[in-house]
């Protein structure tokens, strides 16, 4: 099998094409390309997590494992003078991000590459956002849960869409371990989406 989405660099040939969408009210045009997580529309569970989640006016936003950004674009044209920043391991999904920053005139957004929370180290948010990479495996994932707290604000929330045959039990487990509220907000299609709230304190 050749390289997924979860790469720093993928390897794949090029195949660049633009797909056009409607989310929470906004048509929205983005570029994607192979080697980047659903590049032949927008997935369901991030089209679930975008319908779902709550972005306060001027917040301050991190989408973790943003792809080509639709999760985080959607946040910061929600958050209209607010701070949102996408990041995502892989390179090209970051190239693409972005492009679709500028081409969907988001210019509270900025895309950066980074490892998880590498790049924004003592940053604090109001909302964290994430479709995690499933396919990094349960480690990867459970990491993106386990760093969160420390880059929330004190009524700071996390958003995490995942499938339920995909470890959505074992998920909402982990993140009871680190919030005092863990609300199954919404459910479609096998999908979940999990609003956290109030660290927990060691």
């Amino acid at each position: 099998m050749g390289d997924h989405y979860f790469t720093n660099q993928p390897n794949v040939e090029h195949d660049i094409r633009t797909i056009r969408v409607t989310l929470r009210g906004f048509n929205l045009t983005f570029w994607t390309d192979a080697g980047v997580f659903s590049k032949g529309g927008v997935d369901f569970g991030s089209q679930l997590l975008i319908e779902t989640m709550q972005i306060p006016e001027g917040a301050k936003v991190l989408d973790v494992g943003c792809g080509y950004g639709p999760i985080g674009i959607t946040a910061a044209l929600l958050a209209g003078s607010g701070d949102v920043t996408l990041v995502d391991v892989n390179e090209r999904a970051v190239e693409l991000a972005q492009k679709n920053i500028e081409q969907n005139l988001a210019p509270g957004a900025k895309a950066i590459v980074s490892d998880r929370f590498e790049k924004v180290a003592g940053e604090k948010f109001d909302v964290i956002l994430t479709n995690p990479p499933i396919r990094a495996g349960k480690a990867v994932v459970h990491s993106i849960f386990e760093r969160a707290p420390e880059h929330l604000t004190e009524t700071g929330e996390l958003w995490v869409v995942i499938q339920k045959k995909q470890g959505a039990p074992s998920a909402k487990k982990k993140l009871e371990e680190l919030f005092d509220s863990v609300e199954d907000v919404a459910r479609d299609a096998g999908f979940r989406i999990f609003r956290c709230q109030g660290v927990l304190q060691n």
